[in-house]
């Protein structure tokens, strides 16, 4: 296996000097090598990348520069990695992203794919059901007695449920430190989302090429009829905390629009913001901060500002489009770049007319965590796309560029912030990127824990039911922790 991978990455380090030769970025040949675990120690300062470029042999030598690259002693452990690269997800997310941007990844089918001479396989299992985490809890706990060309070598899983795998016991994925990734090769990332993939014993067991901070993104054709400005930082004023969100909704509802499409629009800003986990021990849990979420959003509710639309639903989507007379969503930059029917003519996004603030408090929403699986027989392999992915400043930025990711690169991001040539069509031109950046610093995921998901979505379910009045807060709340029992019979309140 040391041999393929060194051989990809020398391909790419001279595809990386003709590319260069053209006028394109190239990424520094010196990254990739460095991300293999047994060569860890040897691999070159990043100040010397371009002797990497130097060295690298002509095509009819190569034999020769890969026997160079791979020590004696490491030659039977390379030799005992497998032929298939097996990569569990829940949708294709991911996979486009390394069929995009890794070196060397060659496509054969939309569920295969070649890195070298080792066979990628793709299996995408859906999220409706809980369909993807019981097909993990099926696979991964018996991973290393799977035959060699099953062994699962990456998967991937969300915040809202990291910790169920990250605390696995046994453990299903692997530390870094099993790895071979050090605190160096990723000190340029946001601690935040580290915090979500660190165990109960404080090992970091998976990394994140995005950094999902999110803001308030507001109608900026409405913010100037009502509010008489739509510059982000004068609407900012508006929006500032709840009080003055609330305030701002009552304007906003004379002049005939609603300051959010839904009240679970607003949902995650609170429960980002808590001060204490849903679960301590077996014991369910609400924040205050949850509390105040029903509070607010029942006096919105009551005064016609918003409704209680699920998210993703048809009347939740209305407010993409002038004539659903939404001021603001609150989400991500995946959220405005690909769910917000910019492609479709007639919509605001299409228009260039949303705009992006902080709102009354900074959040995050989502993100995509890559786990190396306990029992892989392909770690250099896996090492290698984990640091490639997530470190590799040249691919993070082909991300944002290609895909318009907000990535997990604090430095990447300020000198997106800084560049004044850069803006989103999207956003009528405005460069969101120091303020994702400053968001991103902000989050603080020390409240979460196991059953987060569950939790959050029986919560807004059982509340549902509260804001339109079919039952009273505490039944609702009652009804909560019967659904929640369900889902975890261990846990009581």
């Amino acid at each position: 296996m040391k041999k393929k991978i060194v051989s990809i990455m020398l391909t790419a380090a001279m595809t990386a000097t003709l590319l260069a030769g053209c006028g394109q970025a190239a990424a520094p040949a010196a990254e990739a090598p460095a991300a293999e675990a047994p060569a860890t120690e040897e691999a070159a300062p990043a100040d010397e990348a371009p002797a990497a470029e130097e060295e690298a042999a002509p095509a009819d030598e190569a034999p020769a520069a890969e026997e160079e690259a791979a020590p004696a002693d490491d030659t039977a452990a390379a030799a005992d990695e497998g032929s298939v690269l097996n990569i569990q997800c829940w949708n294709e997310e991911f996979k486009s992203r390394v069929t995009d941007h890794y070196p060397g990844y060659e496509k054969v089918d939309d569920t295969t794919g070649k890195i070298g001479d080792v066979t990628v396989k793709w299996t995408i299992t859906p999220t409706e059901g809980n369909a993807y985490q019981n097909h993990l809890d099926d696979i991964l706990p018996t991973n290393a007695e799977a035959a060699a060309d099953d062994k699962v070598d990456i998967f991937l899983v969300e915040a809202d449920y990291a910790l169920k795998y990250i605390n696995a016991d046994p453990a299903v994925a692997m530390s870094m430190d099993d790895l071979g990734i050090t605190d160096a090769d990723i000190a340029d990332q946001y601690q935040y989302t580290k915090d979500i993939v660190t165990d109960a014993n404080g090992a970091l067991r998976g990394l994140s090429w995005q950094a999902c901070s999110a803001g308030l993104i507001y109608n900026r054709d409405v913010a100037k009829e009502v509010l008489g400005t739509e510059e982000p930082d004068e609407v900012q004023e508006f929006v500032k905390d709840w009080d003055t969100f609330t305030k701002t909704a009552e304007d906003l509802k004379k002049a005939g629009y609603y300051v959010e499409s839904s009240v679970n629009d607003s949902y995650r800003v609170y429960s980002n913001n808590v001060s204490k986990p849903w679960v301590d021990g077996t014991t369910i849990q609400i924040d205050p901060n949850i509390e105040k979420w029903v509070e607010d959003s029942k006096a919105l509710v009551d005064a016609k500002e918003t409704n209680t639309f699920e998210l993703w639903g048809d009347d939740w989507n209305k407010g993409f489009y002038p004539e659903g007379k939404v001021f603001a969503y609150f989400g991500p930059a995946w959220l405005i770049n690909f769910c917000m029917a910019a492609d479709t003519e007639g919509s605001i996004a299409n228009a260039g007319r949303w705009g992006l603030c902080v709102g009354p408090q900074s959040f995050y929403w989502g993100g995509t965590w890559i786990c190396g699986a306990v029992g892989t027989d392909n770690p250099s392999l896996v090492k290698d796309i984990m640091l490639t992915m997530t470190t590799d400043k040249a691919v993070l930025k082909e991300i944002v560029e290609k895909d318009s990711d907000c990535v997990n690169s604090p430095s990447l991001l300020a000198e997106l912030a800084a560049d004044t040539s850069f803006g989103s069509e999207i956003l009528g031109g405005q460069n969101p990127y120091q303020q994702l950046a400053d968001g991103a610093e902000k989050v603080d995921m020390s409240n979460i824990s196991d059953y987060d998901q569950g939790c959050n979505e029986s919560f807004q379910t059982a509340m549902k039911d509260y804001f339109e009045g079919k039952v009273d807060y505490d039944k609702a709340v009652e009804n909560f922790y019967t659904a929640v029992g369900e889902k975890y019979p261990e846990l009581s309140h």
